[in-house]
């Protein structure tokens, strides 16, 4: 058995050709996708990078395994405590790896520097072979394909193997050579994309809005001025030709890895192993372009973040289906141990949906819950024709509490419908609550690392950023915008003492006397 698992950083489904993009973004991954089982209905359970992946190897969602954030306590899984024995659970078969290793027999090889991107290295958990293509996260495909290529040389004809590769083109801040050129620059915007939509995200506030693309929270710098280093991002959308360029950006991106995925495909066919192969192509998560008014980040527990390609190919297994059904991304997990004839962990959280590889029998999840708590702190729920978003923090967009979308006539999330479907919003935070309490008790801890992350003052990558960002929104004539941010956010300022307050203290003094 052999599988190449490619995992191509910040893809949005919604921008390849497989699944109905109207540009020509991904001729090889949509070769592949015509051969295999195409999941539309895919979702990470944590957002972003770190959580995803987290919960993709650990088997566990993020309320489980405790990794939710970027940073602070979040930002690292919970300890195993007194249970842990000489080798961890992820060690012994609970990471998807050592479990291929262990339990599947395969030799794991990762190429990808992400581990040390994010300190996450329980990630490496059960690989035989590390190799770090060594830019943090910065890589381009010209840095990732030379190297996988090699592997393919030396090792493509061995028997048993399990080879995971990241690509990162389709990343922010869109790094594709110029020299590429733009495929798409007589290709129309999506049909969605008009001027009023423009006008109205010109509107809103908080980072990678429409006026806010090159904000960094992390150095508290607020300079929108486009990068030299990256001509294909703008500084800021101001107009139509603005928006095209971040548009054009992303999806070059997406084009120039998917041209890079091909020498993959053919070096694969000149190995003789390409007939016998499974390929599995998904993401860790989307790319918001456009979807609640954000561009360029994958910030959300929305559909443009959480909303990934799954498409799997695998010869003997059915052949140019689509599956609609809910599904998470650690459900692949469960998957796989069930196709190898093995019994999953017990520890995992996922479900199998083996069935609609081997015969097209149609399972799947009645509803989902997405967080995301490193940009914002967000729970959402996916549910029939529905996706509500109850957010705790909202990373200073001015994002409503409540937030609810219909994916069927809005799927890119321009109307909150909330007030209009009371009942609706109900049942959703009914499944949120049904679906919280079951963790809480699978976890054995009295911990929600949500709550942890607000806690420890908000969001990473949000943390600190209001004060200097209000007097931005002032310098640049959205005094409005920040008397609304301001007055959401009390506790980001000094607390005034009431008259209360103080003659409390004055008779608390009066009373100890002098010392």
């Amino acid at each position: 058995m052999r599988i190449l698992f490619l995992d191509l950083d910040s893809t949005n489904p919604e921008h390849l050709g497989c699944y109905g993009y109207h540009r020509n973004t991904s001729p090889n991954i949509d070769k592949i996708a015509a051969e295999g089982v195409r999941f539309t209905n895919y979702y990470t359970s944590d957002a972003p990078c770190a959580p995803s992946r987290t919960a993709l190897m650990s088997g566990q969602f993020g309320i489980r395994n405790g990794l939710v954030g970027h940073g602070g306590t979040a930002g690292d899984m919970k300890l195993e405590g007194d249970k842990r024995e000489l080798m961890g659970r992820l060690t012994r078969g609970g990471a998807f790896p050592s479990y291929l290793q262990l339990i599947g027999g395969l030799n794991t090889t990762l190429i990808s520097p992400f581990p040390q991107r994010h300190s996450t290295f329980a990630f490496y958990a059960g690989f035989n072979e590390i190799i770090n293509t060594g830019h943090l996260g910065n890589e381009s495909a010209d840095d990732v394909t030379p190297v996988t290529l090699d592997w393919i040389e030396r090792n493509a004809k061995k028997e048993d193997w399990f080879l995971y590769v990241n690509y990162w083109d389709p990343h922010t801040p869109y790094r594709t050579p110029l020299e590429y050129g733009n495929p798409f620059e007589n290709d129309p915007l999506p049909e969605w994309m008009t001027e009023e939509v423009l006008e109205r995200h010109k509107e809103m506030v908080g980072s990678h809005s429409a006026r806010e693309l090159n904000i960094n929270f992390n150095t508290k710098s607020y300079d929108n001025a486009t990068s030299p280093d990256f001509p294909r991002h703008p500084g800021e959308i101001i107009n139509m030709d603005d928006l095209r360029k971040m548009v054009d950006g992303y999806d070059c991106g997406v084009r120039y890895m998917d041209d890079h995925l091909g020498k993959l495909f053919a070096a694969l066919e000149k190995q003789g192993v390409m007939e016998d192969l499974i390929i599995i192509i998904t993401a860790d998560h989307g790319e918001n372009v456009g979807q609640l008014g954000i561009y360029g980040e994958h910030a959300t527990a929305d559909q443009g973040t959480c909303r990934i390609p799954m498409i799997i190919r695998w010869p003997g297994m059915q052949q140019g289906i689509v599956n609609e059904s809910l599904h998470y991304h650690l459900d692949l997990l469960p998957t796989m141990a069930e196709l190898l004839g093995q019994d999953p962990m017990p520890d995992w959280d996922g479900i199998s949906y083996a069935p609609i590889l081997q015969d097209g029998t149609d399972c799947g999840r009645d509803y989902l819950i997405v967080s995301q708590c490193a940009h914002v702190v967000q729970r959402s729920v996916r549910f029939g024709e529905w996706l509500y978003i109850r957010s705790y923090h909202d990373g200073y967009h001015l994002f409503d509490r409540e937030m609810l979308f219909n994916l069927q006539a809005d799927p890119d999330e321009q109307h909150n419908v909330a007030a209009d479907h009371r009942s609706v919003c109900m049942e959703a935070v009914y499944l949120l609550n049904q679906w919280h309490d079951e963790m809480m008790v699978r976890s054995g801890d009295d911990r929600d690392p949500l709550w942890t992350v607000m806690k420890e003052g908000g969001p990473f990558h949000a943390k600190g950023y209001l004060p200097g960002y209000l007097k931005r929104l002032e310098e640049t004539g959205r005094s409005t915008q920040a008397a609304a941010l301001a007055r959401k956010h009390p506790q980001e300022f000094p607390k005034p003492v009431s008259e209360v307050e103080k003659l409390v203290r004055a008779r608390i003094t009066a009373a100890m006397g002098p010392h």
